[in-house]
């Protein structure tokens, strides 16, 4: 089925081109206008972003005018990438290398596979217990006992946040709404619409009024105005786009907010992995915004959260 020529998808769409457009225009007069080293450094920031955003915005789309295949396509290599750039950051041992090949061509596959057949009783289960039980058994018959419970929590940990928690955007293209149906495609761009709109705006109001740093060891960039700003207007606009839900305004503006709050949470937590691991980006496959888990943090722990919200409450 071919989603993106939906009116709704397509004013989606339409919207966040003209927001790419005047982003593009502005850091453009920009560049041209700033002459101190700091504000270059920042508006070259900010263009890099912007141009990234452009190519992430041109692939989101393709997968959506594809359908639940396109999207299920471009969310598993999104999880396929961000894991290894996990696992790479997080060295593990020959031991290991068994269990890691489980994990990348064959946990990883089924778990996007059972999206596919909607089988949502085995997909909601399949990593956390499954999974979870299997690959340490994988990993202690190869006899390297060297530090085994945090090389097995490092592999589990990846699991569920680069595999069994990003699957869950594509898994709401599965979800039987009533009143909605063939409208699935509309709700995953919505969600990634406000949780991406929210990373950007706490951006922007940090740069602009940030002024008390929340987290200054783990995130020194997050301040408490770009938090409640960022917040406060991803909501806002979140609840705005209530008409491409199943929402009513007021249910869009608390599932916004849920959204923008869990993405926060999210990038603060993999912000202290790297701190931890002692790097600032997880990758360099993304110019401007590093690897793909420095895109997709903010998505890894909302989409959990926002699957199951709209699952309880809006499903038979």
């Amino acid at each position: 089925m071919h989603l993106i020529f939906d009116k709704q998808t397509l004013s989606l769409v339409g919207g966040v081109l003209a927001i790419l457009i005047i982003s593009s225009v502005t850091g453009w007069i920009l560049s041209r206008r700033v002459k101190t080293d700091a504000g270059k450094a920042t508006i070259k920031n900010l263009n890099a972003r912007t141009l990234a955003w452009w190519v992430m915005f041109a692939i989101f789309c393709v997968a959506v005018a594809t359908g639940t295949l396109g999207s299920i396509i471009l969310f598993g290599l999104a999880s396929f990438l961000a894991l290894r750039e996990f696992i790479t950051l997080t060295p593990t041992r020959a031991g290991d290398h068994r269990s890691l090949f489980w994990i990348f061509f064959t946990v990883l596959p089924i778990q996007y596979y059972l999206i596919a057949i909607k089988w949502y009783g085995l997909f909601s289960i399949f990593i956390p217990v499954y999974a979870f039980l299997l690959i340490p058994i994988r990993s202690a018959i190869s006899g390297d006992c060297e530090h085994f419970l945090e090389r097995t929590a490092k592999i589990q940990w990846g699991l569920m946040i680069c595999v069994y928690c990003v699957s869950h955007i594509p898994a709401l293209l599965t979800l039987d709404i009533p009143g909605y149906s063939g409208r699935n495609a509309n709700l995953m761009f919505y969600f990634v619409l406000v949780a991406q709109i929210s990373d950007v705006l706490q951006y922007v109001w940090g740069k602009t009024l940030g002024r008390h740093k929340i987290a200054p060891t783990v995130s020194p960039s997050k301040t408490w105005e770009g938090f409640v700003g960022g917040v406060a207007s991803a909501t806002l606009i979140g609840a705005g786009l209530w008409w491409a839900t199943p929402f009513t305004p007021l249910q869009s503006a608390e599932m916004s907010l849920a959204i923008t709050l869990m993405g926060f949470g999210g990038g603060l937590v993999m912000s202290a992995i790297k701190r931890d691991r002692g790097v600032k980006d997880y990758g360099n496959l993304i110019h401007g915004h590093g690897g793909v888990m420095d895109r997709i943090d903010s998505l890894c722990f909302a989409a959990p959260i926002f699957f199951h919200l709209t699952r309880y409450f809006f499903t038979p």
